[in-house]
């Protein structure tokens, strides 16, 4: 699109096109920062999906909007014009003001008859993008979004977790939701898609975010929403200029208990609770606010003891996710169920609906419950030996790899899968004695590094190499421990020296390349102190931070961003973010992991609530979801609930009880 004006604000600027919209947003702080898609780089992004476009939906008909029919240019912004229907009017200003950029939108019934707005769509496309992970950091924007109603906003962080963010905070009117448009197999799991906002989206998803309200507008009455744009130098600058009506220092709190929160003045809970929320059942609760005649609202959870959900979910994997119709070993294995049936998920030819790869999770689930004693210790102990017995016989292969099924054909090998299977055998070995389960632990992850696992940043790879060097030293072989342990530096310092330059895995950077990292780093400096390793942690971390968002709500605080597992491993075959994805643990893990000068009572509070708000995904009933949808809609199609397969999501519970302290696991 032709740029017409380039308006300055806040040290930086915004460029508006010929039709007024904003075409990028730039800092000379950050010069090759790219905060917007654009076409020269994302060939998906098109017109349709530029800054400030959108849609009207109502009962009698609906209409977007983009070529303005009318344009007035003034010295410090713009005003256009659009009639996305014959009986309604929108006009869009944009101007700056000091060291903000402000635009309102005003949706005006021009009509002869009431309406109702049952759905408004302003397209917010922010470039969360991976285009791998040195250009990533380099010029890419993770997009936090929080649509609290009147307590509203979007933050723009760099990926590199660097300054300027670029924040949007909502000043008139509210936003209940946010919905995903463009994600599809064209745009795959390396691009997070078109991003609106919505001051409703009744129409679609009615229910979405606790509830989406009907705007109702008399004839030539107005609906209107205003936001400013500003350049921030760290969250905690921007959380402060959005005049938050509450502070919610925690988002969970177990059953029966009271979560505080800290009101503004003005502000009250509605429908008339003091600064308290009591809990009642397990899971996720709306909270609803009230200040100054403006709504606002976010989600906290409540919580039941962790051993409660253990063993309920526990009781459901030996029941359900055990293909007993199978001969032996295949009986032993454990794979997805479809919760709204009971009914075991067969493969279907789909990597990720396998009988091995991330089905690991319930055997190392029930791993960890029977060194705490917890659930049926009979029923857990044949569960293991058969899955054990499984594994060595149809997943780990001659040279040591690890296929991801049972059944024979291409692409089976996977990096991914050994340091699970590794840790795996170990705690068979810690639980029932055998020594050639040790030996077998010590096997994997040795045979992993003449795979190649040194250009690799796996999953638990460096937890699985610390544990099995331990229980090693343990039982007197040393010399074998420190050749592991000397791998796992070498593998740390290779790292170390590439920086940015990170090598593309299934996703070309994602969260769970990035904890791996960290992880690693960590835990090879624990075992080497080298600066060279710390100043590359110093590096990595704000890049893992960077993933998860500030926002208030249960869902998404500290929750590294992922938005493609609820395609690849659910049944819904749905795209879009999934909060909590379980992965996002990783995050709380490498926190645990950090050495002393780094570790920080925050770096504490984001692992344990991380920790916390997985459990959500889980509940009383043993039943679980592999992903939760956020959006309010992908591509149209209603999402904000829970895919209905149970399938990867017990790893969030494996590591949980693996590596959180005590009293996190007691409450």
């Amino acid at each position: 699109m032709e740029v017409t004006k380039r308006f300055e604000f806040g040290g930086g600027s915004v460029r508006l096109g010929r039709d007024g919209g904003p075409v990028s947003f730039e800092h000379p702080r950050d010069p090759g920062r790219v905060y917007l898609l654009d076409e020269a780089l994302d060939a998906w992004h098109g017109a349709d999906h530029h800054w400030g476009t959108g849609f009207v939906i109502t009962p009698k008909g609906s209409g977007r909007w983009q070529e303005p029919v009318g344009v007035d240019w003034h010295a410090d912004g713009m005003t256009a014009w659009h009639r996305p229907r014959p009986d309604v009017a929108l006009e869009v200003g944009r101007r700056v003001a000091g060291d903000h950029f402000i635009e309102s939108y005003t949706w005006t019934n021009t009509g002869e008859h009431a309406i109702q707005l049952t759905g408004l769509a302003v397209n917010v496309p922010v470039r969360d993008v991976y285009d791998g992970a040195a250009t990533a950091l380099a010029r890419s924007c993770h997009a936090h979004l929080f649509t609290g109603g009147a307590w509203s906003w979007i933050l723009a962080e760099p990926m590199s977790g660097t300054p300027p963010l670029l924040g949007v905070i909502v000043r008139e009117g509210s936003l209940w939701a946010y919905s995903v448009e463009s994600r599809n197999r064209h745009t795959s799991s390396d691009n997070r898609g078109h991003l609106l906002v919505h001051p409703t989206d009744h129409a679609r998803n009615p229910d979405a975010f606790g509830g989406q309200p009907i705007l109702a507008l008399a004839p030539g009455e107005s609906h209107s929403l205003s936001w400013e744009l500003g350049w921030y130098d760290s969250r905690e600058a921007f959380l402060d200029a959005t005049d938050a009506p509450a502070t919610l220092a925690a988002l969970t709190a177990p059953v029966g208990t009271a979560l505080h929160i800290d009101l503004a003045a003005g502000t009250r809970i509605l429908p008339g609770e003091d600064n308290a929320v009591i809990g009642g059942g397990h899971g996720v609760r709306h909270v609803e606010f009230e200040r100054n005649g403006r709504r606002s609202r976010t989600a906290v959870a409540f919580l039941a003891p962790i051993r409660q959900l253990v063993e309920a979910r526990i009781e459901r994997i030996l029941g359900e996710h055990r293909p007993t119709e199978r001969p032996d070993p295949y009986r032993y294995a454990f794979v997805p169920v479809d919760t709204r049936t009971g009914l075991r998920q067969t493969e279907n030819g789909w990597s990720d609906w396998t009988d091995g790869a991330e089905r690991v999770g319930m055997a190392a689930l029930l791993q960890q419950a029977r060194l705490r004693g917890w659930g049926d210790q009979e029923a857990i102990d044949d569960a293991l030996l058969g899955f054990a017995r499984f594994a060595r016989d149809r997943l780990v292969q001659p040279d040591g790899s690890v296929h991801r099924s049972s059944r024979p054909g291409p692409e089976q090998l996977r990096l991914y899968n050994t340091p699970w299977l590794a840790h795996f055998f170990l705690g068979q070995f810690e639980l029932y004695g055998d020594a050639t389960e040790l030996d077998r632990a010590a096997s994997l992850l040795e045979a992993s590094y003449a795979l190649g696992v040194s250009d690799h940043l796996s999953i638990g790879h460096a937890e699985a190499v610390d544990s099995v060097a331990r229980s090693l030293d343990s039982h007197g072989d040393a010399e074998r421990a420190n050749s592991l342990r000397k791998a796992l530096v070498d593998h740390a310092g290779r790292f170390a020296d590439l920086g940015t330059d990170l090598p593309a895995h299934e996703v070309t950077y994602e969260q769970s390349m990035v904890a791996p990292l960290v992880s690693l780093l960590a835990t090879a400096y624990a075992l080497q102190p080298d600066d060279r390793l710390l100043t590359a942690l110093r590096t990595a971390v704000p890049w893992l931070r960077a993933f998860g968002g500030p926002q208030p709500h249960v869902r998404t605080r500290d929750i590294g961003i992922r938005h493609w597992d609820g395609y690849w491993f659910g049944i819904d075959r749905q795209w879009g973010d999934t909060f909590p994805h379980y992965w996002s643990v990783l995050t709380a893990v490498a926190l645990r992991q950090l050495p002393a000068p780094l570790r920080t009572d925050e770096s504490r509070r984001a692992a344990d609530a991380i920790f916390a708000a997985n459990l959500v995904d889980f509940g009383t009933d043993g039943g679980a979801t592999c992903a939760f949808v956020m959006p309010s809609c992908v591509d149209g199609r209603p999402a904000h609930r829970p895919d209905p397969l149970a399938n990867d999501q017990d790893w969030a519970l494996a590591l949980l009880l693996r590596t959180a302290p005590g009293q996190l696991i007691s409450m």
